[in-house]
């Protein structure tokens, strides 16, 4: 399967499978009249292999070591990349950062192999407001390592791009909202 082929299999799969219509309410708190659960692609064997070859051919010119993001959304799409990155010989270790720091065992707030130093991309499945993909940036960055990349499976155009540009960071999103015709 190519490149074009995996971005559009993606696509039907996150139409098909994690679009809901009706009332909800967003982690951003507004309300919305459709909810995207892409970890139901995301945790789906195909999903996760999908995603994982889209981004590495978005990544394939970024220089880099980990890439990770806040827990919930990230995890899966981390996992993945990591484990395609090593089977392609270009291998970068996941990371997840939590909502907040543990409070008992070393009290970590970011999970996996980082050190000061390490060049990583922060990802989220869906981009809302940003502050998801703000507090993963803020805390790596915490920690001594350079924020190269942030990037989302999909922006739903709702002021996250603008938020971290505020900061200094470009917003690369595999899809937009105009893509689920929405």
């Amino acid at each position: 399967m190519e490149t074009k082929d995996h971005r559009q299999r993606l696509l039907e799969l996150i139409k098909r499978d994690a679009v809901f219509r009706g009332k909800f309410v967003l982690s951003s708190g507004k309300e919305s009249s459709y909810y995207i659960d892409l970890r139901l692609v995301t945790l789906s064997s195909e999903g996760s292999y999908l995603i994982a070859e889209v981004l590495f051919d978005l990544l394939k010119n970024e220089d880099f070591d980990a890439i990770g993001g806040l827990t919930m959304g990230a995890d899966p799409i981390c996992a993945a990349y990591s484990a395609i990155s090593f089977l392609k010989g270009r291998p970068a270790s996941a990371f997840i950062v939590r909502k907040e720091e543990k409070k008992h065992g070393k009290t970590k707030l970011i999970e996996g192999p980082l050190k000061k130093g390490t060049r990583v991309v922060i990802v989220d499945d869906v981009a809302t407001s940003g502050g998801s993909l703000v507090k993963a940036a803020d805390a790596v960055k915490s920690v001594g390592c350079t924020v190269v990349r942030v990037l989302s499976i999909l922006d739903r155009g709702e002021g996250a791009a603008e938020e971290l540009s505020k900061r200094g960071y470009e917003l690369v999103s595999v899809y937009g909202k105009k893509d689920l015709g929405i």
